[in-house]
């Protein structure tokens, strides 16, 4: 005997209903993307520390940091990029340590 979705909708519905008012299947909710959500932490965390070994490290390099950990606790499918982006907010904010030791200053200077 082949069971077809209408004879297992007649079959799932209570005793006391007709087969007519037979209660739909739950429909799964949507996938919240948050995997995807992660992983762009995890590479944006990797640009910015990136970026900011150059300029704005002040601002760059703590907000790297602050994204890789939230990359990292949301379970990133790119923990690589994540551990990475938090090494590079933390050179960053050595950069800017040593250039304020150096220096004086929070700038770059090439020119010597």
């Amino acid at each position: 005997m082949t069971l077809t979705l209408t004879d297992r909708a007649r079959t799932s519905a209570p005793a006391s209903a007709p087969a007519s008012e037979a209660v739909p299947a739950p429909v799964p909710a949507p996938r919240r993307a948050a995997g995807r959500e992660a992983d762009g932490l995890a590479v944006a965390s990797f640009v910015l520390g990136l970026v900011g070994l150059l300029a704005f490290n002040l601002l760059l390099g703590p907000t790297a940091i602050v994204m890789a950990l939230l990359s990292l606790a949301r379970r990133t499918r790119r923990p690589g990029r994540a551990y990475l982006g938090l090494a590079l907010g933390v050179a960053d904010l050595v950069v800017l340590a040593v250039l304020v030791t150096v220096n004086g200053t929070v700038s770059w200077n090439l020119g010597g």
